[in-house]
């Protein structure tokens, strides 16, 4: 049995821990790759407000032609 322990032992996590986008704080498995899920509803809030936005590039053809229709 001493060697079932120790082969247990030696299991590695599934993911490493990163340091969380708000905090800086080691991730926490439970709310990954966050640290709490305090910092979690935070980037949710920003998501939700607006505060983080993709850029969007305007398609070129139509910009620089605006009578023609494609």
């Amino acid at each position: 049995m001493p060697e079932d322990r120790k082969a247990a032992a030696k299991v590695e996590p599934l993911r490493k821990t990163r340091p969380c986008p708000e905090c800086g704080k080691p991730s926490n498995r439970e709310h990954y790759p966050f640290c709490s899920n305090r910092c979690r509803e935070v980037d949710l809030s920003r998501w939700l407000t607006g505060s983080y936005a993709i850029p969007v590039a305007e398609d070129e053809t139509k910009a620089d032609y605006p009578d023609e229709e494609n």
